[in-house]
């Protein structure tokens, strides 16, 4: 796990804050537990990614009917061969567009970022799925 706050002292947006390891103390007075061990989801994610993931979603939730699938229709489950075979057709157009842009092509930001998002939406479905199977 990484960590949140860490030993030490630290100047936030918030104030100084001083982790001892036990407790964190900060300028204002208020008291935590020491963010030591604890997961900095915050700094792991980026919210750019994170909103063009949610863009690209958005527009893939409407089916080839035209109907409109929930957010989380994903979560009810597909196996996970299916996601891998998506993943390596998402994975050879990327692999073509990064050849095409080194070859000094002119490649599409939004073909990169579709083949990116698409990975992205397929590595996590797999991952959630083996989760699942544990």
């Amino acid at each position: 796990m990484g960590l949140a706050i860490g030993r030490g002292v630290e100047d936030t947006a918030n104030g100084h804050v001083e982790d001892d390891g036990v407790v964190r103390k900060f300028a204002t007075g208020a008291t935590r537990s020491s963010g030591d061990g604890k997961a900095d989801y915050e700094g792991f994610l980026s919210p750019q990614v994170i909103v063009r993931f949610g863009e690209y979603m958005m527009k893939h939730q409407y089916q080839a009917d035209g109907s409109l699938r929930d957010s989380d229709n994903w979560q009810k489950g597909i196996p996970r061969d299916q996601y891998i075979k998506s993943m390596f057709r998402h994975y050879v157009d990327l692999w073509n567009l990064h050849r095409a842009d080194k070859q000094g092509a002119e490649v599409e930001i939004g073909d990169v970022e579709e083949a990116l998002c698409a990975l992205l939406f397929n590595v996590q479905g797999y991952l959630y799925e083996y989760l699942n199977d544990r």
